[in-house]
Protein backbone atom coordinates (compact mmCIF):
# COMPACT_ATOMS: atom_id res chain seq x y z
CA UNK A 1 0.00 0.00 0.00
CA UNK A 2 1.14 3.72 -0.62
CA UNK A 3 2.46 5.50 2.56
CA UNK A 4 0.67 8.89 2.63
CA UNK A 5 2.88 10.24 4.82
CA UNK A 6 6.14 9.62 2.42
CA UNK A 7 3.87 11.19 -0.37
CA UNK A 8 3.03 14.32 0.95
CA UNK A 9 6.13 14.59 2.60
CA UNK A 10 7.68 14.08 -0.86
CA UNK A 11 5.18 16.36 -2.36
CA UNK A 12 6.27 19.44 -0.07
CA UNK A 13 10.03 18.73 -0.33
CA UNK A 14 9.80 19.20 -4.43
CA UNK A 15 7.46 22.68 -4.55
CA UNK A 16 9.67 23.73 -1.90
CA UNK A 17 12.88 23.07 -3.81
CA UNK A 18 11.04 24.34 -6.93
CA UNK A 19 10.09 27.17 -5.15
CA UNK A 20 13.77 28.23 -3.83
CA UNK A 21 14.89 27.60 -7.45
CA UNK A 22 12.08 29.95 -9.16
CA UNK A 23 13.08 33.02 -6.32
CA UNK A 24 16.90 32.10 -6.65
CA UNK A 25 16.78 32.40 -10.28
CA UNK A 26 14.58 35.68 -10.07
CA UNK A 27 17.08 37.30 -7.83
CA UNK A 28 20.00 36.09 -10.03
CA UNK A 29 18.19 37.99 -13.22
CA UNK A 30 17.92 40.76 -10.90
CA UNK A 31 21.75 40.66 -10.30
CA UNK A 32 22.52 39.70 -14.07
CA UNK A 33 24.43 36.60 -11.96
CA UNK A 34 24.19 32.98 -13.52
CA UNK A 35 21.08 31.67 -14.07
CA UNK A 36 19.21 28.34 -12.90
CA UNK A 37 18.70 26.86 -16.18
CA UNK A 38 15.26 26.40 -17.35
CA UNK A 39 15.60 22.56 -18.04
CA UNK A 40 15.97 22.60 -14.43
CA UNK A 41 13.03 24.45 -13.55
CA UNK A 42 10.57 22.40 -15.51
CA UNK A 43 12.29 19.18 -14.68
CA UNK A 44 11.33 20.33 -10.90
CA UNK A 45 7.81 20.96 -12.24
CA UNK A 46 7.68 17.41 -13.77
CA UNK A 47 8.86 15.50 -10.69
CA UNK A 48 5.85 17.38 -8.80
CA UNK A 49 6.53 20.63 -8.41
CA UNK A 50 4.19 22.16 -10.61
CA UNK A 51 1.84 23.84 -8.04
CA UNK A 52 5.20 25.73 -6.40
CA UNK A 53 6.05 26.11 -9.94
CA UNK A 54 3.04 28.06 -10.88
CA UNK A 55 2.53 30.14 -7.51
CA UNK A 56 6.34 31.32 -8.22
CA UNK A 57 5.75 32.92 -11.32
CA UNK A 58 2.51 34.35 -9.81
CA UNK A 59 3.84 35.82 -6.25
CA UNK A 60 7.31 37.05 -8.01
CA UNK A 61 6.24 37.84 -11.16
CA UNK A 62 9.41 35.61 -12.98
CA UNK A 63 8.34 33.54 -15.97
CA UNK A 64 5.54 35.09 -16.52
CA UNK A 65 5.65 35.87 -20.55
CA UNK A 66 8.95 33.47 -22.03
CA UNK A 67 8.00 31.49 -24.63
CA UNK A 68 8.08 28.70 -25.08
CA UNK A 69 9.16 28.52 -21.23
CA UNK A 70 5.20 28.86 -20.05
CA UNK A 71 3.79 26.51 -22.97
CA UNK A 72 6.41 23.74 -21.87
CA UNK A 73 5.10 24.39 -17.80
CA UNK A 74 1.24 24.24 -19.02
CA UNK A 75 1.79 20.92 -20.63
CA UNK A 76 3.44 19.36 -18.10
CA UNK A 77 0.43 20.40 -15.81
CA UNK A 78 -2.02 18.79 -18.22
CA UNK A 79 0.60 15.68 -18.21
CA UNK A 80 0.10 15.40 -14.45
CA UNK A 81 -3.65 16.32 -14.47
CA UNK A 82 -4.01 13.60 -17.41
CA UNK A 83 -2.17 11.25 -15.26
CA UNK A 84 -4.02 11.65 -11.96
CA UNK A 85 -7.51 11.54 -13.68
CA UNK A 86 -5.97 7.97 -14.70
CA UNK A 87 -5.00 7.20 -11.65
CA UNK A 88 -8.31 7.70 -9.70
CA UNK A 89 -10.45 6.36 -12.62
CA UNK A 90 -8.21 3.21 -12.16
CA UNK A 91 -9.00 3.32 -8.05
CA UNK A 92 -12.40 4.03 -8.62
CA UNK A 93 -12.85 1.49 -10.72
CA UNK A 94 -10.79 -1.57 -8.34
CA UNK A 95 -13.07 -0.25 -5.84
CA UNK A 96 -16.38 -0.15 -6.92
CA UNK A 97 -15.69 -3.74 -8.59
Amino acid sequence: MLDVGLVASYGLAINAACLAAFARDKVAAQRREWRIAERTLLTLALLGGTPAAYLARHVLRHKTRKQPFVAQLHAIAALQVAALVAALAYLLERFLT
